[in-house]
C-alpha cells in the first residue's frame, strides 16, 4: 500500500484536475467530456496484440496503467463516473475496481463490454481517446481546440504528479547502478538490460519506454533499440538511458560510463556532466527553455575546444558555425509526466537553430522537464564536417580515436518550484 500521505494528495490532485475540466468545459462549450482507456491493436495478420500502457488523459485521473476498453466521464457538478472493462474471462487475468481512497470520489461500474457506455441527458459530450475506439460513440470526437486544452491541464504538475515522478526516479536509480556494475564485469547489452530489470523489479514491457542501452559505438545512435546477446570483445563505452514507471508517471534517466584506461573519453564524460549539473542549477520560474538549449551548446563548445577535438576557433564560433550540433544533434530535453515526451511542451515551434527541440515554454513552477546535452561522434554528422571548409578546425585523428565510444549522454529529470528548482535525479542518483 502506497504511504498515506501519497494517498491523500491524490484525492488532491483529482480535486485539482475537478477543477480544471470544468473551467476548459465551460470555455470550449461541453458538458462533459468521455475519455476512452484505449486498447492495445493487433498486430497485422496476427492475433497477438501489442503492448497497451494507457491513454494520457485517461492516467492522468486513474493512475490505471494497462487498463482497456474502460472509459471515465467528467461532467461539472457531478463525482466523475468510471466504467471499468472486467469482462469473465479464462483466458486473461481480469481488473477489479479499485480499493484507495480516490476511488470514493468516483461513481465505479464494471462492464463486460467493450463498447462505450451509454451516456444521455449529460448535454453538449465531447469524446477523446484513440479514434479507433471513439470513432462510433456518439459525440463530438477528439475536436482540436478541447484536446489541446486538455494536454495543456497537464503542463503543470500537482503535488501528487510531483511525488509519483519523484517515486519513479527512485525506483530507477538502483537499475543505473546495478547496470553499471554489469557493465564493469564484462556484460553485454542484454546482460545489462537484464541486470537494469532485475534491480528495478520492472518488466521491460511496462517500463515507460524501450531502454536504450549501448556499448561501444552503439552508444552514438541516439535511439538505439537493440540488445546484443554477446559482449563486445572490448567494452569501451556504457550509454543507458532507462527510466520506471509508477502510478502511470515516468521517470527518464540516462548515464554514461567509461571503462577503466578510457582516460580521454572519461574526460569528455566529466566535462558533459560538469556542463550538465550548471543547466540543472539555471532551471528557474522565468527561464526561457530555448536560452537553456543555447547555453548548453556554448558550453559543449568550450568542452569541444577544451579537449582539443576542435582547435584554432573561438566558442562562439564553434557555435555559429554548426560544429557544436554536428556533436550534440538533439534538443536539451522536454517535458515529462504520463509521457516521457510529455504533451503541451512545444506553444511555439522550434527556433530554426533548434528544430528536434521539443520545449519550447518560459519555465513556470510545476512544471517537470529533462536536461540532458550530450557529445556524440556520429560518422553521418561528423564525415561532412571532416570533409568540408572547417576540415581544419576539426581534429579527425582524435574524433576516430574516439569514434568507438559512441557518445555521451548525462540526463536528470528536474522539477521547477517557485524559486528555482528540484532535482529530482541527483536526490536518489547523484553521480
Amino acid at each position: 500500500m502506497p504511504d498515506p500521505s501519497l494517498l491523500q494528495a491524490q484525492l488532491s490532485h483529482l480535486q485539482t484536475l475537478q477543477a480544471r475540466y470544468d473551467h476548459i468545459l465551460e470555455a470550449h462549450g461541453y458538458d462533459a467530456v468521455l475519455i476512452s482507456s484505449g486498447a492495445a491493436p493487433l498486430r497485422y495478420a496476427d492475433d497477438q496484440s501489442h503492448h497497451h500502457q494507457g491513454f494520457g488523459p485517461f492516467l492522468h485521473w486513474t493512475g490505471l496503467v494497462g487498463i482497456e476498453h474502460s472509459w471515465l466521464l467528467v461532467r461539472a457538478g457531478y463525482k466523475p463516473q468510471l466504467w471499468l472493462h472486467t469482462p469473465v474471462d479464462f483466458w486473461h487475468a481480469s481488473p477489479s475496481l479499485p480499493t484507495e481512497p480516490w476511488a470514493a470520489v468516483m461513481a465505479l461500474h464494471t462492464c463486460e463490454q467493450t463498447d462505450a457506455p451509454v451516456v444521455s441527458g449529460v448535454g453538449r459530450l465531447a469524446v477523446v481517446g484513440d479514434p479507433a475506439q471513439v470513432h462510433k460513440v456518439p459525440g463530438d470526437q477528439n475536436p482540436v481546440a478541447l484536446v489541446q486544452a486538455l494536454d495543456a491541464a497537464r503542463v503543470h504538475k500537482t503535488h501528487y504528479e510531483l511525488a509519483c515522478i519523484d517515486h519513479a526516479n527512485a525506483a530507477a536509480a538502483p537499475g543505473h547502478l546495478a547496470a553499471r556494475e554489469a557493465f564493469l564485469a564484462g556484460g553485454s547489452e542484454f546482460e545489462i538490460s537484464l541486470a537494469y530489470q532485475r534491480a528495478t523489479g520492472q518488466r521491460e514491457a511496462d517500463a515507460p519506454y524501450h531502454s536504450i542501452i549501448g556499448l561501444n559505438h552503439h552508444a552514438g545512435t541516439l535511439h538505439y533499440q537493440h540488445y546484443e546477446v554477446p559482449p563486445p570483445s572490448v567494452s569501451r563505452s556504457l550509454l543507458i538511458d532507462a527510466g520506471y514507471r509508477y502510478r502511470g508517471y515516468c521517470s527518464d534517466i540516462t548515464r554514461t560510463t567509461a571503462a577503466p584506461g578510457e582516460g580521454h573519453f572519461q574526460a569528455l564524460i566529466d566535462g558533459v556532466q560538469q556542463l550538465q549539473r550548471r543547466l540543472c542549477d539555471a532551471v528557474a520560474p522565468g527561464v526561457a527553455y530555448a536560452d537553456l538549449h543555447d547555453k548548453a551548446h556554448q558550453g559543449l563548445a568550450a568542452l569541444l575546444t577544451a579537449s582539443g577535438l576542435v582547435t584554432g576557433l573561438e566558442d562562439d564560433a564553434v557555435v555559429a558555425e554548426g560544429i557544436s550540433r554536428a556533436f550534440f544533434p538533439h534538443g536539451l530535453g522536454h517535458l515529462l509526466g504520463i509521457q516521457v515526451h510529455d504533451v503541451a511542451g512545444k506553444p511555439y515551434p522550434s527556433p530554426e537553430h533548434a528544430p528536434f527541440l521539443r520545449l519550447t515554454h518560459t519555465l513556470e513552477p510545476g512544471m517537470v522537464l529533462t536536461i540532458e546535452p550530450g557529445l556524440y561522434f556520429i560518422p553521418s554528422l561528423l564525415e561532412p564536417l571532416m570533409a568540408g571548409p572547417l576540415k581544419g578546425h576539426i581534429n579527425a585523428a582524435l574524433i576516430e580515436a574516439l569514434q568507438g565510444c559512441g557518445g555521451i549522454r548525462i540526463e536528470d529529470n528536474v522539477a521547477v518550484t517557485n524559486t528555482g528548482a528540484r532535482n529530482l535525479t541527483r536526490a536518489h542518483l547523484p553521480a
